[in-house]
């Protein structure tokens, strides 16, 4: 009996927590149908208590997400909305942006190119493009992958704040490959040659056979971005063509960063 009630139990809880989730979002769409609700006309709406209405709409205040308008008990969407929204757009205009001259790379290189922006502990692909010379088809496009591991994820730690690089790297380095760099004080030095040369390159570190290179894309205000990289089998794309690689692709996410906002490339 005991065994059984363990499962169920977490099982209920987990139905609990993504009804939650579910009556939150709806929150949300009824209040970008209608600007002004009070928590009992949500209740009514979501066909649930006033006092779980309540709960869930407090919850979404904690966030920003929503806010209430003076003593009228009424409440309408938060500027924190405002800012997931900004974020959103802001990584489509980018991704936008970029097409063109990651569609010309990959045509260049006959590899695949990525642009990646950080995502918390990891960098997630936003835009993808193939080059004729893939040998197999993989989309990167919304994968998380390890910072310390790959080239892209190279470029967002090299220009990292410190005091935002230090917890990253606190947490300790997973080895994905032999090849991967799991001592803190070998990827801080790795990280300074990239910061000097302004690429960034792996060799084998996140999959055996991928090698890789990035350039940073630095927005407006000179802060670095997303990385534009170039990734493609070891045999064809070994270290001997990382310069070669690196110039051009140095060129385009400069290209990128001028489209952007950054007017300080030559």
């Amino acid at each position: 009996m005991s065994n059984s009630s363990g499962p169920e139990a977490g099982e209920t809880e987990a139905v609990g927590t993504l009804q939650s989730v579910d009556r939150a979002l709806a929150i949300l769409e009824l209040l970008a149908r209608r600007p002004e609700l009070g928590v009992t006309e949500i209740g009514t709406e979501l066909g649930v208590h006033k006092s779980t209405a309540f709960r869930l709409v407090t919850t979404l205040e904690q966030h920003r997400l929503v806010e209430q308008l003076g003593e009228r008990g009424k409440y309408r969407l938060g500027f924190g909305v405002v800012r997931l929204a900004g974020a959103a757009t802001a990584r489509l205009d980018l991704a936008r942006e970029a097409r063109p001259v990651c569609r010309r790379l990959a045509a260049e290189f006959n590899e695949t190119v990525n642009l990646a922006v950080r995502d918390g502990e990891a960098a997630v692909n936003v835009s993808q493009e193939q080059g004729g010379a893939t040998v197999s088809i993989q989309n990167w496009i919304g994968q998380r992958t390890p910072l310390h591991a790959t080239s892209s994820g190279k470029v967002l730690l090299a220009w990292m704040p410190e005091d935002e690089l230090a917890p990253l790297l606190a947490g300790g380095l997973k080895s994905h490959t032999p090849r991967t760099i799991t001592d803190t004080g070998q990827l801080r030095a790795d990280l300074g040659r990239v910061r000097e040369c302004g690429w960034a390159a792996t060799a084998e570190e996140l999959e055996i056979g991928l090698n890789a290179v990035a350039a940073p894309v630095r927005g407006a205000d000179g802060t670095v971005v997303a990385a534009l990289s170039v990734s493609g089998p070891s045999y064809r794309m070994g270290p001997d063509t990382f310069d070669t690689v690196a110039r051009a692709l140095c060129a385009g996410a400069d290209e990128i960063s001028r489209e952007i906002g950054y007017l300080q490339v030559p």
